[in-house]
């Protein structure tokens, strides 16, 4: 489906598009702004994100990973008696078991953020290079309906991703 690109001068122009294009049903696909807009993912319709839930499941792998490899070299695979410690001292597994929580956390974490937001190699992360400087943007499916609309809400310029002016 074609898209839209309308762009406004300032958030509460965005944000009276944003709501008023969605209470239409005109398909919303993205919105960018040069700094965070507060109420415009509510205005959206955005579910909040899974992202922490990711983090939570990776870092809880990385120090069940962690824990598991530093019990089995110490206590079953090469048991070495050190001072008359015990073998599975896991006061001693603690700085190693953070750092690779926090490892696995981060990693995965922003492994997902990109493959969810479809940031690949060479992608482009914004439609038109110059619409975050100054300018924020509202990209929807495009229509009659939606042009109309977004005139209304006062875009400034309506053009398509690809940089061309809309007709």
């Amino acid at each position: 489906m074609p898209r839209l690109l309308a762009l406004f001068d300032d958030e509460t122009a965005l944000l009276e598009a944003t709501r008023t294009v969605r209470a239409a049903g005109v398909a919303i696909e993205d919105a960018y702004t040069p700094y965070a807009v507060h109420g415009l993912d509510d205005a959206m319709g955005l579910r909040r994100s899974r992202l922490t839930w990711v983090c939570f499941l990776a870092g809880a792998m990385g120090a069940t990973i962690a824990i598991s490899f530093q019990v089995w070299t110490s206590a079953v695979s090469w048991p070495l008696n050190v001072g008359g410690k015990p073998f599975a001292s896991i006061p001693a597994f603690v700085p190693v078991t953070f750092e690779l929580t926090v490892l696995c956390a981060a990693l995965i974490s922003a492994a997902a953020f990109l493959f969810r937001s479809r940031l690949f190699p060479g992608q482009r992360a914004t439609p038109l290079p110059r619409v975050t400087d100054d300018r924020f943007a509202l990209v929807v499916a495009d229509g009659p309906d939606a042009r109309r609309l977004l005139r209304a809400a006062g875009a400034t310029e309506l053009v398509t991703p690809e940089g061309g002016p809309a007709s």
